[in-house]
């Protein structure tokens, strides 16, 4: 089955055909919609779209990137990823973004103690499961001026149910054709990583969007993959016995995961908005 990609090609249509016409802080401009909402159960397959190749690759080295808690590109560079070039600094920097504020909350700048975020979700996950607490942000206002690029997803929460973690995201800025197909899989995996970690079954990936939009010159790419037939989602392969997400995500990516059955339309190359 492959119910996920059906809702973002119904999310992406909508936006084509009924999406306001706004201006960006890019300057490419957009057609936007407010409040999407996709889910993926995680039962059916690892989420990583069919209409067109996604760099998993890529996604799984920038999660490690953010779980290892560094805001630097060159260690994405020494494993062949450059998805963050655009936004670095001269030195390589990308100011306190995701990777800080998942696990070094405060560090540096204007408070403390730290905080790591992951540490405690992964703790509360193992000695409370059903508490309503188990929430990692990125959105830290006061860190916000010194970010090169404020953070897009910016919140998540899992939940346990029937021995299934879910985790559901909250998106404040969707780039609906090159970066959600991103978010999708990234946080798919994140949940499998821990529900790996702790003893769990995955369960169902929700995302929400708030500014959910397609810039203007990625809509020929969009009618493109809309019209292309979804496949079956591939299935995640583990590499190694080890399950702890702060363990793993010190190793490259493909010594610790890869997909089985990835059988894909080829890419559709659209251009980066700054």
């Amino acid at each position: 089955m492959n119910t996920i990609e059906q809702q973002y090609k119904g999310l992406a249509q909508e936006i084509l055909y009924r999406g306001e016409k706004k201006l960006d802080r890019t300057g490419v401009g957009t057609y936007s919609i407010f409040a999407g909402r996709l889910a993926a159960p995680l039962y059916e397959g690892f989420p990583l779209l069919t209409t067109k190749k996604v760099f998993f690759r890529g996604i799984v080295e920038e999660l490690f990137w953010f779980l290892r808690g560094e805001t630097m590109v060159q260690s994405l560079h020494d494993r062949g990823v450059h998805i963050w070039d655009e936004w670095a600094g001269e030195d390589g920097g990308l100011g306190p973004i995701y990777g800080l504020q998942w696990r070094h909350w405060g560090n540096g700048y204007h408070y403390r103690p730290e905080v790591d975020q992951i540490q405690d979700a992964l703790e509360t996950l193992q000695t409370n499961p059903d508490s309503r607490r188990i929430i990692v942000s990125a959105w830290n206002p006061q860190d916000l001026p010194m970010m090169h690029l404020a953070p897009c997803h910016i919140l998540f929460q899992f939940y346990v149910s029937n021995r299934k973690l879910s985790c559901q995201v909250y998106q404040r800025s969707a780039d609906i054709f090159l970066g959600v197909p991103f978010n999708i899989a990234s946080y798919a995996l994140l949940t499998q990583m821990f529900a790996r970690h702790v003893g769990l079954e995955p369960g169902t990936l929700y995302w929400v969007g708030g500014d959910c939009h397609l810039y203007t010159n990625h809509l020929d790419q969009a009618k493109a993959q809309i019209a292309r037939e979804s496949r079956g989602l591939p299935k995640l392969q583990w590499k190694t016995k080890e399950t702890n997400p702060l363990t793993l995500c010190h190793y490259p990516a493909e010594e610790v995961v890869a997909v089985e059955n990835y059988n894909p339309h080829p890419a559709l190359p659209a251009p980066v908005a700054v």
